[in-house]
């Protein structure tokens, strides 16, 4: 098993200091805070044994909570540690222009020699999603259940398909429904400087009449023909099954050891058809939560201080995240085609039951895990830490106990 430490990133503070201060995200202090806090958490990952480090990307968070990781964040991340992998998973793809992007993984893939991934997602967030896609007319998935959200897919995997061509070593056209290249994509780009680029340029990227008519987009990936690709918290066996065709890895929210065992099933048979046999849990990715403590109610207390208290309960189960840990019991009361679960069943009972959240002595960490890999095997496990809400020595001894005591149990050569 491969393991990622998945950091929001999030400026230090407690919810009486979000309040008193607000806009948290207004005070420089607390950014440099959280710059130095990730730098030690990032070091300290790769000094335990982690495989990667990885972020959201997210704007606009004034509250200072998961405010996103931006290139520019990564590759300071990068730049202050030797051997750690690290990216976002994911990019939101409708929120990009696709040429931007493949430019800027690349250059992160350059500079770090290859310690570079790329993950994708659709983006659920309207507050900044919504102004950054404004010129092609998209909403954050959430948003709206039909249309929209299909044009929000329709983009996102448009972008990804520019990119797949932006990336390789060769000139590309592109008609698309929301891009086009060149543009105009009939005429072509006019091109003042072509003579100097038919002589030094890549050969047929302009015209004898000086129209750019193919595009070759530098620099490109370190590694070929590009970083690993993740796809953002699937949880849709169609989803799940393009992941698969696309040779992506699918991070999985979904938590019970049976549903993490299907979805694995699926994507193994799906890489199958395409020509790609994998094993079962080979390729896959989940998102879990850990608390460490002597006992399991001082562990259940870390999590309603950190992530589950705060990020679950009052941010992401407005969105629906909360549906992910569901039991089959739970259709008769809050029937999922019509009702999400309430707000009184957001609980750390509930997140324990569903095999989601890890929390008490090593042994119960190790015994969830266990289940984990007895059932699914998942090539990558990836958790979601408490880095700005919990005191900066519990994060530290938090890691160093997954380092020495969990982390080589199940570490693959």
């Amino acid at each position: 098993m491969k393991f990622i430490l998945f950091l929001l990133p999030t400026l230090p503070g407690s919810l009486a200091e979000r309040k008193r201060l607000r806009p948290l995200a207004s005070h420089t202090d607390r950014w440099q805070a959280m710059f130095d806090e990730v730098v030690e958490l990032a070091q300290l990952a790769e000094e335990v044994g982690f495989d990667a480090i990885a972020f959201p990307e997210h704007h606009l968070h004034t509250e200072g909570f998961e405010i996103g990781g931006p290139p520019e964040f990564l590759l300071y991340v990068a730049m202050q540690t030797k051997r750690i992998q690290i990216g976002p998973i994911g990019y939101v793809l409708p929120g990009w222009d696709p040429l931007r992007l493949a430019m800027t993984t690349a250059w992160l893939d350059q500079l770090t020699k290859g310690r570079s991934f790329v993950g994708l997602a659709r983006g659920y967030q309207s507050r900044w999603l919504e102004q950054m896609a404004q010129k092609v007319l998209l909403t954050a998935t959430m948003s709206d259940p039909a249309s929209l959200d299909d044009a929000n897919r329709r983009a996102f995997e448009e972008v990804y398909r520019v990119l797949k061509l932006a990336w390789a070593d060769q000139p590309f056209r592109f008609r698309g429904e929301f891009y086009q290249y060149p543009y105009p994509y009939e005429t072509g780009t006019p091109w003042p400087a072509h003579p100097w680029t038919r002589e030094y340029g890549a050969p047929g990227e302009v015209d004898e009449n000086g129209h750019v008519r193919e595009l070759y987009v530098v620099p490109k990936p370190y590694r070929k023909p590009h970083p690993p690709l993740f796809q953002a918290f699937s949880t849709s066996e169609k989803t799940i099954r393009w992941c698969a065709r696309e040779e992506i890895a699918p991070m999985i929210l979904l938590s019970r050891p049976a549903q993490v065992r299907q979805i694995a099933q699926v994507y193994a048979e799906e890489a199958g058809r395409a020509g790609r046999w994998l094993a079962v849990g080979e390729r896959i990715g989940v998102l879990r939560q850990i608390y460490f403590a002597d006992s399991a109610r001082a562990a259940d207390r870390l999590a309603e201080q950190g992530l589950v208290g705060v990020g679950y309960k009052r941010f992401w189960g407005h969105f629906g995240f909360w549906e992910a840990f569901r039991f089959p019991e739970d259709e008769l009361e809050y029937p999922a085609a019509t009702t999400r679960l309430p707000s009184h069943e957001w609980t750390v009972g509930r997140m324990k039951q569903t095999q989601y959240l890890y929390a008490g002595p090593v042994s119960t960490v190790i015994e969830g895990i266990d289940a984990l890999v007895e059932a699914a095997n998942p090539e990558w496990f990836a958790w979601l830490f408490d880095q700005g809400l919990l005191p900066r020595a519990e994060l530290r001894k938090q890691l160093e106990i997954f380092g020495a005591q969990v982390l080589p149990r199940y570490k693959r050569a």
